[in-house]
Protein backbone atom coordinates (compact mmCIF):
# COMPACT_ATOMS: atom_id res chain seq x y z
CA UNK A 1 0.00 0.00 0.00
CA UNK A 2 1.24 3.59 -0.66
CA UNK A 3 1.05 6.72 0.77
CA UNK A 4 -2.03 7.75 -0.70
CA UNK A 5 -3.55 4.53 -0.18
CA UNK A 6 -2.89 4.80 3.44
CA UNK A 7 -4.13 8.76 3.29
CA UNK A 8 -7.04 7.54 2.03
CA UNK A 9 -7.60 4.63 4.37
CA UNK A 10 -7.16 7.16 7.10
CA UNK A 11 -9.77 9.23 5.23
CA UNK A 12 -12.14 6.67 5.88
CA UNK A 13 -11.81 5.47 9.74
CA UNK A 14 -12.22 9.26 10.31
CA UNK A 15 -15.01 9.70 8.39
CA UNK A 16 -16.41 6.98 9.83
CA UNK A 17 -15.36 7.58 13.36
CA UNK A 18 -17.11 10.57 12.84
CA UNK A 19 -20.36 9.11 11.78
CA UNK A 20 -20.32 7.20 15.15
CA UNK A 21 -20.49 10.36 16.99
CA UNK A 22 -16.47 10.54 18.10
CA UNK A 23 -15.17 14.28 18.19
CA UNK A 24 -11.46 13.84 19.12
CA UNK A 25 -8.98 11.88 18.25
CA UNK A 26 -5.68 11.18 19.97
CA UNK A 27 -2.35 11.14 18.17
CA UNK A 28 1.32 11.18 19.52
CA UNK A 29 4.12 13.91 18.29
CA UNK A 30 5.87 11.50 16.06
CA UNK A 31 2.98 10.27 14.70
CA UNK A 32 1.81 13.72 14.18
CA UNK A 33 5.48 14.11 12.29
CA UNK A 34 4.57 11.10 10.32
CA UNK A 35 1.30 12.04 8.63
CA UNK A 36 2.55 15.34 7.98
CA UNK A 37 5.64 13.89 6.25
CA UNK A 38 3.19 11.51 4.67
CA UNK A 39 0.88 14.68 3.51
CA UNK A 40 3.75 15.75 2.00
CA UNK A 41 4.87 12.74 0.19
CA UNK A 42 1.54 12.50 -0.90
CA UNK A 43 1.63 15.97 -2.82
CA UNK A 44 4.16 15.28 -4.69
CA UNK A 45 3.03 12.10 -5.78
CA UNK A 46 -0.27 13.89 -7.27
CA UNK A 47 1.47 16.84 -8.55
CA UNK A 48 3.24 13.66 -10.97
CA UNK A 49 -0.01 11.93 -11.41
CA UNK A 50 -1.75 14.94 -12.37
CA UNK A 51 0.59 15.81 -15.43
CA UNK A 52 -1.05 14.84 -18.53
CA UNK A 53 -0.43 11.49 -19.82
CA UNK A 54 -0.48 10.93 -24.01
CA UNK A 55 -2.96 8.70 -24.72
CA UNK A 56 -5.10 9.33 -21.75
CA UNK A 57 -8.48 11.15 -22.47
CA UNK A 58 -11.25 12.74 -20.23
CA UNK A 59 -14.70 10.01 -20.41
CA UNK A 60 -17.53 11.69 -20.70
CA UNK A 61 -20.97 9.62 -20.46
CA UNK A 62 -23.03 10.42 -23.36
CA UNK A 63 -26.61 12.40 -22.79
CA UNK A 64 -28.42 9.04 -22.27
CA UNK A 65 -26.25 7.96 -19.71
CA UNK A 66 -26.88 11.52 -18.00
CA UNK A 67 -30.43 10.86 -18.19
CA UNK A 68 -30.53 7.12 -16.93
CA UNK A 69 -28.51 8.26 -13.41
CA UNK A 70 -30.19 12.04 -13.09
CA UNK A 71 -33.65 9.55 -13.01
CA UNK A 72 -32.32 7.17 -10.67
CA UNK A 73 -30.18 9.76 -8.09
CA UNK A 74 -27.41 7.34 -8.31
CA UNK A 75 -23.59 9.15 -8.50
CA UNK A 76 -22.13 9.64 -11.71
CA UNK A 77 -18.22 9.17 -11.71
CA UNK A 78 -15.80 9.87 -14.13
CA UNK A 79 -11.83 8.71 -15.35
CA UNK A 80 -10.11 11.82 -14.87
CA UNK A 81 -6.01 12.15 -16.12
CA UNK A 82 -3.49 10.37 -13.99
CA UNK A 83 -6.57 8.52 -12.03
CA UNK A 84 -7.69 5.41 -11.78
CA UNK A 85 -10.62 5.11 -13.77
CA UNK A 86 -13.85 3.84 -12.53
CA UNK A 87 -17.61 4.33 -12.74
CA UNK A 88 -20.57 3.00 -10.95
CA UNK A 89 -23.56 1.37 -12.56
CA UNK A 90 -26.58 3.01 -12.89
CA UNK A 91 -29.58 2.33 -9.83
CA UNK A 92 -32.81 1.30 -12.06
CA UNK A 93 -34.97 4.24 -10.60
CA UNK A 94 -37.48 1.43 -8.60
CA UNK A 95 -36.25 -0.81 -5.65
CA UNK A 96 -37.06 -4.74 -6.56
CA UNK A 97 -39.52 -6.34 -5.49
CA UNK A 98 -39.10 -9.59 -3.93
CA UNK A 99 -41.36 -12.05 -3.16
CA UNK A 100 -40.80 -14.91 -0.84
CA UNK A 101 -40.86 -18.38 -2.40
CA UNK A 102 -43.32 -21.30 -1.09
CA UNK A 103 -41.73 -24.10 1.15
CA UNK A 104 -40.07 -24.44 4.25
CA UNK A 105 -37.08 -21.26 6.01
CA UNK A 106 -34.39 -22.99 3.80
CA UNK A 107 -35.82 -23.15 0.88
CA UNK A 108 -37.28 -19.69 1.12
CA UNK A 109 -33.58 -18.47 1.89
CA UNK A 110 -32.27 -20.91 -0.81
CA UNK A 111 -34.19 -18.96 -3.65
CA UNK A 112 -33.73 -15.53 -1.80
CA UNK A 113 -29.90 -15.99 -2.04
CA UNK A 114 -29.91 -17.32 -5.77
CA UNK A 115 -32.04 -14.71 -6.44
CA UNK A 116 -29.72 -12.06 -5.17
CA UNK A 117 -26.29 -13.83 -6.25
CA UNK A 118 -27.88 -13.78 -9.78
CA UNK A 119 -29.12 -9.95 -9.60
CA UNK A 120 -28.22 -8.47 -12.80
CA UNK A 121 -27.63 -4.82 -10.60
CA UNK A 122 -25.56 -6.29 -7.78
CA UNK A 123 -23.23 -8.47 -10.05
CA UNK A 124 -23.13 -5.48 -11.87
CA UNK A 125 -21.33 -3.66 -8.75
CA UNK A 126 -19.33 -5.95 -8.16
CA UNK A 127 -15.62 -6.31 -9.43
CA UNK A 128 -14.24 -9.67 -11.73
CA UNK A 129 -13.55 -11.90 -9.16
CA UNK A 130 -15.39 -10.35 -6.42
CA UNK A 131 -18.64 -11.73 -4.74
CA UNK A 132 -22.09 -10.28 -3.69
CA UNK A 133 -22.89 -10.75 -0.06
CA UNK A 134 -26.35 -12.64 1.21
CA UNK A 135 -26.21 -13.02 5.30
CA UNK A 136 -25.93 -16.14 7.10
CA UNK A 137 -26.70 -17.83 10.19
CA UNK A 138 -29.55 -19.43 11.87
CA UNK A 139 -32.84 -19.32 10.21
CA UNK A 140 -34.08 -19.47 13.17
CA UNK A 141 -32.12 -17.18 15.31
CA UNK A 142 -33.27 -14.66 18.41
CA UNK A 143 -31.20 -12.18 17.29
CA UNK A 144 -30.02 -10.31 13.40
CA UNK A 145 -26.97 -8.27 13.57
CA UNK A 146 -27.20 -5.53 10.78
CA UNK A 147 -23.91 -4.06 9.17
CA UNK A 148 -23.92 -1.90 6.52
CA UNK A 149 -22.21 -3.34 3.57
CA UNK A 150 -19.08 -5.62 2.72
CA UNK A 151 -15.46 -4.59 2.85
CA UNK A 152 -12.29 -6.24 1.36
CA UNK A 153 -12.71 -9.23 2.91
CA UNK A 154 -16.25 -10.06 2.57
CA UNK A 155 -16.24 -9.03 -1.14
CA UNK A 156 -13.55 -12.06 -1.41
CA UNK A 157 -15.65 -14.76 0.65
CA UNK A 158 -18.81 -13.54 0.04
CA UNK A 159 -20.03 -14.09 3.62
CA UNK A 160 -21.08 -10.53 6.00
CA UNK A 161 -18.21 -9.88 8.93
CA UNK A 162 -14.89 -11.89 7.97
CA UNK A 163 -12.96 -9.42 8.28
CA UNK A 164 -11.10 -7.87 11.77
CA UNK A 165 -14.41 -6.35 12.65
CA UNK A 166 -16.30 -9.64 11.66
CA UNK A 167 -13.47 -11.48 13.87
CA UNK A 168 -14.43 -8.56 17.00
CA UNK A 169 -18.04 -9.14 16.35
CA UNK A 170 -17.99 -13.06 16.52
CA UNK A 171 -15.90 -12.30 19.86
CA UNK A 172 -18.64 -10.39 21.45
CA UNK A 173 -21.49 -12.76 20.24
CA UNK A 174 -19.34 -15.39 22.39
CA UNK A 175 -18.86 -12.75 25.35
CA UNK A 176 -22.88 -13.20 25.20
CA UNK A 177 -22.66 -16.93 25.45
CA UNK A 178 -23.76 -17.63 21.99
CA UNK A 179 -21.91 -19.18 18.62
CA UNK A 180 -21.67 -16.98 15.41
CA UNK A 181 -24.17 -20.20 13.70
CA UNK A 182 -26.76 -19.42 16.59
CA UNK A 183 -27.33 -15.69 15.30
CA UNK A 184 -27.84 -14.36 12.03
CA UNK A 185 -25.71 -11.88 10.53
CA UNK A 186 -26.17 -9.47 7.30
CA UNK A 187 -26.08 -6.38 5.58
CA UNK A 188 -27.80 -3.65 4.24
CA UNK A 189 -25.99 -3.45 1.08
CA UNK A 190 -25.19 -6.75 -1.12
CA UNK A 191 -21.64 -5.51 -2.64
CA UNK A 192 -18.91 -3.13 -1.76
CA UNK A 193 -19.40 0.38 -2.44
CA UNK A 194 -17.19 1.03 -5.65
CA UNK A 195 -14.02 3.18 -5.20
CA UNK A 196 -11.35 3.71 -7.55
CA UNK A 197 -8.62 0.88 -7.94
CA UNK A 198 -5.08 1.56 -7.15
CA UNK A 199 -2.55 0.05 -9.67
CA UNK A 200 -2.59 -3.76 -8.60
CA UNK A 201 -6.85 -3.56 -9.31
CA UNK A 202 -7.65 -4.10 -5.72
CA UNK A 203 -9.72 -1.35 -4.65
CA UNK A 204 -8.40 1.66 -2.45
CA UNK A 205 -10.45 2.26 0.82
CA UNK A 206 -14.11 2.11 1.64
CA UNK A 207 -16.54 4.95 1.69
CA UNK A 208 -20.45 4.40 3.06
CA UNK A 209 -22.64 3.13 1.12
CA UNK A 210 -25.15 6.23 -0.57
CA UNK A 211 -28.61 6.48 0.45
CA UNK A 212 -30.13 5.10 -2.84
CA UNK A 213 -27.63 1.99 -2.59
CA UNK A 214 -29.29 1.33 0.71
CA UNK A 215 -32.63 1.53 -0.41
CA UNK A 216 -32.12 -0.09 -3.34
CA UNK A 217 -31.09 -3.28 -1.48
CA UNK A 218 -33.43 -2.94 1.40
CA UNK A 219 -35.89 -4.95 -0.13
CA UNK A 220 -33.57 -7.85 0.32
CA UNK A 221 -32.95 -7.52 3.66
CA UNK A 222 -36.85 -7.53 4.39
CA UNK A 223 -36.69 -10.03 2.83
CA UNK A 224 -34.10 -12.37 5.10
CA UNK A 225 -35.91 -10.81 8.40
CA UNK A 226 -39.00 -11.94 7.05
CA UNK A 227 -37.26 -15.45 6.65
CA UNK A 228 -35.51 -15.44 9.94
CA UNK A 229 -38.23 -13.61 12.04
CA UNK A 230 -35.87 -12.84 14.17
CA UNK A 231 -37.18 -11.14 17.76
CA UNK A 232 -34.36 -8.86 18.05
CA UNK A 233 -32.53 -6.32 15.19
CA UNK A 234 -29.23 -4.89 16.25
CA UNK A 235 -28.01 -2.28 13.91
CA UNK A 236 -24.46 -2.01 13.83
CA UNK A 237 -22.62 1.22 13.24
CA UNK A 238 -24.19 5.09 12.31
CA UNK A 239 -24.67 4.05 8.49
CA UNK A 240 -26.31 1.03 9.13
CA UNK A 241 -28.61 2.70 11.51
CA UNK A 242 -29.49 5.44 8.92
CA UNK A 243 -30.45 3.25 6.67
CA UNK A 244 -32.78 1.28 9.08
CA UNK A 245 -33.97 4.75 10.57
CA UNK A 246 -33.61 7.11 7.87
CA UNK A 247 -30.73 9.49 7.04
CA UNK A 248 -32.83 12.12 8.76
CA UNK A 249 -33.38 10.22 12.06
CA UNK A 250 -30.33 11.83 13.73
CA UNK A 251 -26.88 13.56 13.71
CA UNK A 252 -24.83 11.38 15.71
CA UNK A 253 -24.90 7.58 16.53
CA UNK A 254 -24.79 8.83 20.17
CA UNK A 255 -27.87 10.46 19.85
CA UNK A 256 -30.03 6.87 19.47
CA UNK A 257 -27.45 4.00 20.62
CA UNK A 258 -28.45 1.89 23.05
CA UNK A 259 -31.92 2.59 23.06
CA UNK A 260 -34.77 0.81 21.86
CA UNK A 261 -35.98 1.29 18.12
CA UNK A 262 -38.31 -0.41 15.82
CA UNK A 263 -38.04 -1.87 12.10
CA UNK A 264 -39.80 -4.11 10.24
CA UNK A 265 -42.17 -3.96 13.48
CA UNK A 266 -39.22 -5.49 15.58
CA UNK A 267 -37.27 -4.25 18.07
CA UNK A 268 -34.21 -2.58 17.52
CA UNK A 269 -30.93 -2.10 19.04
CA UNK A 270 -28.48 0.73 18.14
CA UNK A 271 -24.63 0.30 18.76
CA UNK A 272 -21.18 1.43 17.60
CA UNK A 273 -19.99 -1.09 15.01
CA UNK A 274 -16.69 -3.09 15.62
CA UNK A 275 -14.68 -0.91 13.62
CA UNK A 276 -15.20 1.09 16.19
CA UNK A 277 -13.61 -0.50 19.28
CA UNK A 278 -10.31 -1.72 16.88
CA UNK A 279 -9.77 1.96 16.77
CA UNK A 280 -10.97 3.18 19.73
CA UNK A 281 -9.27 0.64 22.25
CA UNK A 282 -10.38 2.47 25.66
CA UNK A 283 -12.21 0.60 28.56
CA UNK A 284 -15.15 3.01 28.85
CA UNK A 285 -15.86 2.58 24.45
CA UNK A 286 -15.55 -1.27 25.24
CA UNK A 287 -18.00 -1.33 28.21
CA UNK A 288 -20.75 1.04 26.19
CA UNK A 289 -20.99 -1.38 23.72
CA UNK A 290 -21.36 -4.29 26.20
CA UNK A 291 -24.20 -2.32 28.07
CA UNK A 292 -26.23 -2.10 24.82
CA UNK A 293 -25.57 -6.23 24.22
CA UNK A 294 -26.63 -6.74 27.81
CA UNK A 295 -30.04 -5.13 26.85
CA UNK A 296 -30.21 -7.48 23.82
CA UNK A 297 -29.36 -10.42 26.09
CA UNK A 298 -32.19 -9.28 28.64
CA UNK A 299 -34.74 -8.51 25.98
CA UNK A 300 -33.90 -11.91 24.12
CA UNK A 301 -34.51 -14.17 27.59
CA UNK A 302 -30.30 -15.46 27.37
CA UNK A 303 -28.80 -16.11 30.99
CA UNK A 304 -26.41 -13.33 32.15
CA UNK A 305 -24.03 -14.24 34.91
CA UNK A 306 -22.10 -12.29 37.28
CA UNK A 307 -18.78 -12.07 35.33
CA UNK A 308 -20.79 -10.90 32.22
CA UNK A 309 -22.81 -8.02 33.83
CA UNK A 310 -19.44 -7.05 35.04
CA UNK A 311 -17.11 -7.08 31.78
CA UNK A 312 -15.01 -4.27 30.81
CA UNK A 313 -16.19 -2.47 34.29
CA UNK A 314 -12.23 -2.26 35.35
Amino acid sequence: MNVREHLLALNDELRRLKGEGGRNVIASDASLAQLRQAVETARVELASAEKPLPEEKETVPSPTANERQEKSGSPRMVAKKGTAAFSLAPLPAEAPVVTLAAGDKQTQMDALRNLVLNHTVCRAHVREGKRVVVGVGDLNAKIFFCGEAPGADEEVQGEPFVGPAGQLLTKMIHGMGLQREEVYIGNIMNWRPEMPVGPTGEQIGNRPPTEEEMNFCLPFLRAQLAIVQPEIIVALGATATKGLLGHGAFKALGEVRGHWHEFEDRPLMVTYHPSYILRNQSLRSKREIWEDLLQVMERAALPISDKQRGFFLS
